[in-house]
Protein backbone atom coordinates (compact mmCIF):
# COMPACT_ATOMS: atom_id res chain seq x y z
CA UNK A 1 0.00 0.00 0.00
CA UNK A 2 1.20 3.61 -1.05
CA UNK A 3 1.94 5.93 1.69
CA UNK A 4 0.03 9.42 1.57
CA UNK A 5 2.48 11.91 0.14
CA UNK A 6 2.71 14.00 3.80
CA UNK A 7 3.77 10.52 5.32
CA UNK A 8 5.85 9.69 2.48
CA UNK A 9 7.86 13.13 2.18
CA UNK A 10 8.28 12.55 6.50
CA UNK A 11 9.78 8.99 6.27
CA UNK A 12 11.70 10.09 3.38
CA UNK A 13 13.18 13.14 5.34
CA UNK A 14 13.74 10.66 8.28
CA UNK A 15 15.22 8.21 6.22
CA UNK A 16 18.01 10.45 4.20
CA UNK A 17 19.00 12.59 7.39
CA UNK A 18 19.54 9.45 9.37
CA UNK A 19 21.37 7.61 6.43
CA UNK A 20 23.21 10.72 5.26
CA UNK A 21 24.39 12.07 9.33
CA UNK A 22 25.53 8.09 9.60
CA UNK A 23 27.94 8.26 6.52
CA UNK A 24 28.76 11.63 7.56
CA UNK A 25 29.42 10.69 11.22
CA UNK A 26 31.82 7.39 9.92
CA UNK A 27 33.44 9.77 7.87
CA UNK A 28 34.57 11.80 11.02
CA UNK A 29 34.90 7.96 13.05
CA UNK A 30 37.52 7.15 10.28
CA UNK A 31 39.51 10.74 10.68
CA UNK A 32 39.97 10.01 14.17
CA UNK A 33 40.73 6.22 13.95
CA UNK A 34 43.55 7.87 11.19
CA UNK A 35 44.88 10.38 13.57
CA UNK A 36 45.13 7.75 16.79
CA UNK A 37 47.25 5.08 14.71
CA UNK A 38 49.55 8.00 13.27
CA UNK A 39 49.85 10.49 15.56
CA UNK A 40 52.59 11.16 17.92
CA UNK A 41 51.02 12.83 20.21
CA UNK A 42 50.35 11.24 23.27
CA UNK A 43 47.91 13.55 24.33
CA UNK A 44 46.11 13.34 20.49
CA UNK A 45 45.71 9.60 20.85
CA UNK A 46 43.80 9.88 23.92
CA UNK A 47 41.50 12.63 22.55
CA UNK A 48 40.74 10.29 19.25
CA UNK A 49 39.75 7.57 20.75
CA UNK A 50 37.78 8.73 23.57
CA UNK A 51 35.87 10.50 20.43
CA UNK A 52 35.60 8.15 18.79
CA UNK A 53 33.85 5.64 21.73
CA UNK A 54 31.67 9.32 22.73
CA UNK A 55 30.91 9.35 18.80
CA UNK A 56 30.41 5.81 18.22
CA UNK A 57 27.89 4.89 21.29
CA UNK A 58 26.45 8.24 20.66
CA UNK A 59 25.70 9.94 16.97
CA UNK A 60 26.50 6.68 14.60
CA UNK A 61 25.18 3.84 16.78
CA UNK A 62 21.75 5.82 17.34
CA UNK A 63 21.74 6.99 13.41
CA UNK A 64 22.54 3.57 12.19
CA UNK A 65 19.52 2.36 14.24
CA UNK A 66 17.07 4.73 12.40
CA UNK A 67 18.52 4.58 9.49
CA UNK A 68 17.11 0.58 9.09
CA UNK A 69 13.49 1.22 10.38
CA UNK A 70 12.81 4.12 8.09
CA UNK A 71 14.25 1.98 5.11
CA UNK A 72 11.87 -0.37 5.99
CA UNK A 73 9.18 1.76 6.04
CA UNK A 74 9.76 3.38 2.86
CA UNK A 75 10.56 0.19 0.84
CA UNK A 76 7.08 -1.27 2.13
CA UNK A 77 4.84 2.11 1.97
CA UNK A 78 5.81 2.41 -1.60
CA UNK A 79 5.72 1.05 -5.01
CA UNK A 80 9.25 -0.17 -5.02
CA UNK A 81 8.67 -2.81 -2.18
CA UNK A 82 10.69 -4.60 -0.21
CA UNK A 83 12.04 -7.47 -2.20
CA UNK A 84 10.85 -6.49 -5.53
CA UNK A 85 14.09 -5.07 -6.92
CA UNK A 86 17.71 -6.21 -6.57
CA UNK A 87 18.88 -2.78 -5.53
CA UNK A 88 16.50 -2.47 -2.30
CA UNK A 89 17.31 -6.24 -1.45
CA UNK A 90 21.23 -5.49 -1.98
CA UNK A 91 21.17 -1.90 0.16
CA UNK A 92 18.63 -3.65 2.70
CA UNK A 93 21.60 -6.31 3.01
CA UNK A 94 24.18 -3.83 3.33
CA UNK A 95 22.38 -1.92 6.12
CA UNK A 96 21.56 -4.73 8.31
CA UNK A 97 25.04 -6.03 7.80
CA UNK A 98 26.74 -2.94 8.10
CA UNK A 99 24.22 -2.13 11.52
CA UNK A 100 25.39 -5.35 13.06
CA UNK A 101 29.05 -5.40 12.83
CA UNK A 102 29.04 -1.49 13.96
CA UNK A 103 27.23 -2.89 17.07
CA UNK A 104 29.50 -5.77 17.20
CA UNK A 105 33.23 -3.90 16.28
CA UNK A 106 32.17 -0.80 19.33
CA UNK A 107 33.54 -3.25 21.96
CA UNK A 108 37.73 -2.52 20.60
CA UNK A 109 36.40 1.16 20.60
CA UNK A 110 35.70 0.86 24.26
CA UNK A 111 38.25 -1.00 25.68
CA UNK A 112 40.92 1.28 23.76
CA UNK A 113 38.86 4.41 25.00
CA UNK A 114 39.12 2.48 28.57
CA UNK A 115 42.57 2.20 28.24
CA UNK A 116 43.45 5.83 27.12
CA UNK A 117 41.90 7.00 29.96
CA UNK A 118 43.63 5.38 32.75
CA UNK A 119 47.09 5.64 30.99
CA UNK A 120 49.64 6.80 27.81
CA UNK A 121 49.63 4.20 25.26
CA UNK A 122 53.33 3.65 24.31
CA UNK A 123 54.15 3.28 20.47
CA UNK A 124 53.08 0.65 18.84
CA UNK A 125 51.03 -0.85 21.81
CA UNK A 126 48.05 -2.11 20.38
CA UNK A 127 49.17 -1.98 17.03
CA UNK A 128 46.72 -4.37 15.99
CA UNK A 129 43.45 -2.89 17.22
CA UNK A 130 44.46 -0.10 16.06
CA UNK A 131 44.62 -0.83 12.45
CA UNK A 132 41.77 -2.98 12.93
CA UNK A 133 39.85 0.01 13.69
CA UNK A 134 41.01 2.32 10.86
CA UNK A 135 39.76 -0.50 8.32
CA UNK A 136 36.78 -1.24 9.75
CA UNK A 137 35.86 2.52 9.48
CA UNK A 138 36.82 2.60 5.74
CA UNK A 139 34.98 -0.65 5.16
CA UNK A 140 32.07 0.56 6.77
CA UNK A 141 32.24 3.76 4.57
CA UNK A 142 32.55 2.09 1.64
CA UNK A 143 29.67 0.04 1.83
CA UNK A 144 27.80 3.51 3.28
CA UNK A 145 28.83 4.98 0.27
CA UNK A 146 27.42 1.60 -2.01
CA UNK A 147 24.49 2.19 -0.29
CA UNK A 148 23.78 5.93 -1.12
CA UNK A 149 25.02 4.72 -4.97
CA UNK A 150 22.14 2.35 -4.70
CA UNK A 151 19.84 4.88 -3.81
CA UNK A 152 20.62 7.40 -6.22
CA UNK A 153 20.86 5.45 -9.02
CA UNK A 154 18.13 2.60 -8.66
CA UNK A 155 19.84 -0.01 -10.82
CA UNK A 156 17.22 -2.25 -12.95
CA UNK A 157 16.31 -5.16 -12.26
CA UNK A 158 13.52 -6.85 -10.59
CA UNK A 159 13.27 -10.07 -8.11
CA UNK A 160 11.70 -12.81 -9.35
CA UNK A 161 9.60 -12.33 -6.41
CA UNK A 162 8.94 -9.07 -7.96
CA UNK A 163 8.42 -10.36 -11.68
CA UNK A 164 5.54 -12.39 -10.44
CA UNK A 165 4.05 -9.29 -8.28
CA UNK A 166 3.62 -7.62 -11.22
CA UNK A 167 2.26 -10.02 -13.15
CA UNK A 168 -0.35 -10.28 -10.91
CA UNK A 169 -1.19 -7.04 -11.47
CA UNK A 170 -4.63 -5.80 -10.01
CA UNK A 171 -4.71 -8.94 -8.02
CA UNK A 172 -1.66 -7.91 -5.97
CA UNK A 173 -2.77 -4.26 -5.43
CA UNK A 174 -5.72 -5.77 -3.39
CA UNK A 175 -3.07 -7.90 -1.84
CA UNK A 176 -1.32 -5.47 -0.37
CA UNK A 177 -4.69 -3.41 0.54
CA UNK A 178 -5.04 -6.59 2.66
CA UNK A 179 -4.77 -5.88 6.32
CA UNK A 180 -2.92 -9.34 6.67
CA UNK A 181 -0.62 -8.10 4.33
CA UNK A 182 0.35 -4.63 6.23
CA UNK A 183 0.58 -7.18 9.20
CA UNK A 184 3.39 -9.23 7.47
CA UNK A 185 5.11 -6.08 6.94
CA UNK A 186 4.80 -4.85 10.37
CA UNK A 187 6.01 -8.23 11.15
CA UNK A 188 9.25 -7.66 9.48
CA UNK A 189 10.03 -4.29 10.96
CA UNK A 190 9.45 -5.66 14.62
CA UNK A 191 11.50 -8.54 14.05
CA UNK A 192 14.44 -6.61 12.46
CA UNK A 193 14.15 -4.62 15.38
CA UNK A 194 14.48 -7.14 17.64
CA UNK A 195 17.27 -8.89 16.20
CA UNK A 196 18.86 -5.21 16.45
CA UNK A 197 18.20 -5.22 20.18
CA UNK A 198 19.40 -8.35 20.79
CA UNK A 199 22.71 -7.33 19.08
CA UNK A 200 23.00 -4.34 20.97
CA UNK A 201 22.92 -5.79 24.34
CA UNK A 202 25.08 -9.23 22.88
CA UNK A 203 27.69 -6.32 22.21
CA UNK A 204 30.54 -6.58 25.05
CA UNK A 205 31.12 -3.21 26.64
CA UNK A 206 29.41 -0.78 25.02
CA UNK A 207 27.00 1.70 27.04
CA UNK A 208 27.71 -0.05 30.24
CA UNK A 209 31.09 2.24 30.09
CA UNK A 210 29.04 5.28 29.89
Amino acid sequence: MTMIVRVRRLALTAHVVSSVGWLGAVGAFLALAVVGLNSQDGLQVRSAYLAMDLTGWFVIVPLALASLPTGLVMSLGTEWGLFRHYWVVAKLVITVLATALLLVHMEPVGHLARVVAETTLAKGEFAGLRVQLVADAGAALVALLTATALSVYKPRGMTPYGRRQLERGASDRALALSPSSWGRRVGIILLVLSLLFVILHLASGGLRGH
